[in-house]
């Protein structure tokens, strides 16, 4: 039976949308992300919505205020997780905020990355599938599934709509 941990993962743009945030998970040496570069985000909590649930990671993890966000679309990640949890994310590009942005928080250390270097980052493999579409002038939202097994990636498909 399929029972993903949901979850919100945003990609925050600088004011002249040249740049984005990303964590690089560099703290815990136990984390199943550890080295890598990823956007904010996390699993939602019972009594939340998705927006509820992306603005308050945003808010734990960086410090700064979400205000205009874009929910460029959603992935299924069967097996993904710790002892091949299932996941399913739903996928935003946070195009402005407010506050003042910590430079890291318990996970590793926040960094401006050029839009233009960001696959050149150490990411998850499949991050540089969907990645182009979070940023891309398509209106249209993506779905895709990228089923993993034993952290590999098995395949990936996608429609826009």
């Amino acid at each position: 039976m399929f029972k993903p941990i949901l979850a919100t993962l945003g990609y925050i743009l600088s004011a002249d949308s040249r740049q984005v945030l990303m964590i690089h998970r560099n703290k815990r040496h136990d984390d199943l992300h550890y080295g890598k570069y990823n956007g904010l985000g996390g699993k939602l909590e019972p009594d939340e919505d998705i927006i509820t649930g992306m603005r308050r990671e945003i808010y734990e993890e960086a410090g700064i205020m979400a205000e205009s966000m874009l929910l460029r679309g959603t992935i299924s990640w069967p097996g993904f997780g710790k002892n091949g949890a299932d996941w399913f994310g739903f996928i935003f590009r946070i195009e402005s905020w407010h506050g003042d942005v910590r430079t890291d928080n318990a996970e590793g250390t926040l960094e401006w990355v050029p839009r233009d270097s960001l696959l050149s980052l150490s990411l998850w493999p499949g991050d540089r599938l969907f990645l182009p579409m979070v940023f891309d002038e398509d209106p249209r939202p993506f779905h895709g599934c990228m089923p993993y097994h034993k952290g590999e990636i098995v395949s990936w498909s996608f429609q826009r709509v």
